[in-house]
């Protein structure tokens, strides 16, 4: 009897270790999907002079009514110039602290840079530019000491020290210099773009939230002892296909924005596939708007999206946190940057595209589905050996630029709201076409593996994604002669330098590599593209990376 019911407890545990592993597999989006709302407080706009501390103050005002009628928490970041402003002390002051949480905004306007004893050298008492309102403009040295009063002064407000910093761009000297003197939890930076307001970011962790390198904190790191331990979620809400396809435009959940975030369809539609499409380890975003764009502009886009992330919380499809339950959550679950995915299994409106992208530490790679045609338009390589332009010297211009390592640039080396890249393509009657299929499914495979499988009338294609592979594999017979064929606009000028034996050499911003493929081989292009990668057997895979984080060489 003794033997039979331990072969019975055996055979229970057996089943459902299969049943786990089968839920994982056909992963249906049971993953968390995480919404921080953040609205960010600055006390004085001088680039509107209609914009004054009053319709500044009476905004904030608004923001915390609609969302306690909707009973969601959140965090408020205090620019420096509201963080000594009595107003708002006391209406924050006022928030329960188990719902709200306040921390710091990085913008750094006037009264703060003379505080810790530097000359101001803005227009304004608060000078948005790269240069005068943020860390890259100042020395080492003088972060640290901008550091210091900032949080000296927030503890005198509040009795403790903030647990999360954001910014459109924070440097690497400073999240180190917070952490390990200040104990900061997480942090956040803007979402990828080229070039609006003055920064770009650009071929990052596209998604979520990484871990920094030491020395660069736009660059993920591979190593866990070569990191920042603060995850930096990735700001504003990006249209995973339209954001990326005009890098230079601002299509995102930020209420002001008529054919985004203040648009109804565009909102339901982005909440849909964010709270019910599959995504691997978890998926994120940012609601919330800074002040000032001040409450009339948010007003309708924030009085949509509420009620629909109550909704969601309330369903619970997702989790509503503050940034500093996010960050400590992601700090207890992973050791170093985790994989993960977003996908869209439908798009808005009429469009048929559908995207994934897949990040991990080693690599980013966004698959893209438009007329039954695929496109890989981006892959970035991760080096946490590439120190960022700013980690010992302040910029001296009022831009700043942040990149990773491009393989394929879609934005950048095609067209604006047309991405170029690798195309899958076949030979047919003596010519190159597009191959052509239905709808890509998504799934996971285990908890750093995802699978996109595209059926096509004689079989399908299955594009796999592993924390440092790329593998696509021929099921069946689906294209005749199939292979993958790198294109750009017309004198796009690309990083790509030459094949060299059987790999493509890079080199971009002074910084060499190269990919070479497990498995295929590499050609010189024949329809006008940069090169071509044809299968070997049924398969073409290119490791992305090495374990000793270094591009590959």
């Amino acid at each position: 009897m003794k033997r039979h019911f331990i072969l019975l407890v055996i055979l229970s545990q057996f089943l459902f270790s299969v049943a786990n592993a089968q839920q994982q597999t056909v992963s249906k989006g049971k993953e968390p999907k995480i919404i921080n709302i953040v609205n960010f407080i600055r006390d004085i706009e001088p680039r509107d002079a209609a914009v004054t501390k009053d319709v500044l103050y009476q905004t904030v005002v608004k923001q915390i009514e609609l969302m306690k009628q909707y009973h969601l928490g959140g965090t408020f970041l205090l620019q420096y110039d509201a963080l000594i402003d009595k107003r708002y002390q006391e209406l924050l002051k006022a928030l329960p602290g188990n719902e709200f949480e306040i921390g710091g905004w990085w913008e750094l306007p006037q009264p703060l840079i003379e505080k810790a004893g530097i000359k101001w050298r803005g227009k304004y008492a608060w000078d948005w530019h790269s240069d005068v309102g943020f860390s890259v403009g100042y020395t080492p040295a003088e972060r640290e000491k901008i550091i210091d009063v900032y949080f000296a002064d927030f503890k005198a407000v509040f009795g403790y020290y903030p647990k999360s910093i954001a910014a459109w761009v924070i440097d690497a000297h400073s999240l180190n210099y917070m952490y390990n003197k200040y104990k900061i939890v997480a942090s956040a930076n803007c979402k990828d773009q080229v070039g609006t307001d003055g920064f770009t970011l650009w071929g990052g962790y596209w998604n979520q939230a990484y871990y920094p390198s030491k020395i660069n904190a736009y660059m993920p790191a591979q190593q866990q002892d070569q990191q920042i331990p603060v995850p930096v979620f990735r700001m504003l809400g990006s249209d995973p296909i339209r954001q990326y396809a005009d890098g230079s435009t601002v299509t995102t959940l930020e209420p002001v924005y008529p054919y985004a975030g203040g648009n109804e369809q565009w909102i339901n539609w982005f909440f849909k596939t964010f709270a019910n499409d599959p995504a691997l380890g978890f998926n994120y975003t940012q609601a919330g708007q800074e002040n000032s764009f001040t409450w009339d502009a948010m007003k309708k886009g924030l009085e949509w999206q509420m009620p629909i992330i109550a909704n969601l919380k309330k369903e619970g499809k997702v989790r509503v946190e503050t940034m500093e339950q996010s960050g400590a959550w992601f700090s207890k679950q992973y050791k170093v940057t985790p994989a993960t995915t977003f996908t869209v299994s439908k798009d808005l409106g009429n469009s048929d595209q559908k995207t994934m992208w897949y990040n991990s530490r080693f690599y980013r790679i966004n698959l893209l589905w438009e007329k039954g045609m695929l496109r890989i338009t981006d892959i970035h390589l991760f080096n946490e050996q590439i120190p960022d332009k700013y980690l010992k010297e302040a910029t001296t211009t009022n831009q700043s630029f942040f990149y990773t390592l491009p393989v394929v640039d879609g934005f950048q080396w095609g067209k604006a709201g047309h991405p170029e890249g690798f195309r899958l393509m076949a030979n047919e009657g003596g010519s190159s076409v597009p191959v052509q299929g239905g709808d890509p499914v998504f799934t996971n495979v285990n908890e750093t593996t995802a699978r996109a499988a595209w059926p096509l009338a004689k079989g399908s294609f299955e594009f796999e994604m592993s924390e440092n592979a790329f593998t696509i594999t021929a099921k069946g017979k689906p294209a005749p002669d199939w292979f993958l064929e790198l294109y750009v606009a017309d004198k796009g000028k690309t990083a790509f330098q030459k094949l060299t034996g059987n790999s493509a050499v890079y080199e971009f911003h002074g910084h060499s590599y190269k990919i070479s493929p497990l498995q295929g081989r590499l050609e010189e292009s024949r329809g006008g593209g940069l090169y071509r990668v044809y299968p070997k057997g049924d398969r073409i895979s290119f490791r992305l990376a090495d374990t000793g984080g270094k591009e590959l060489q």
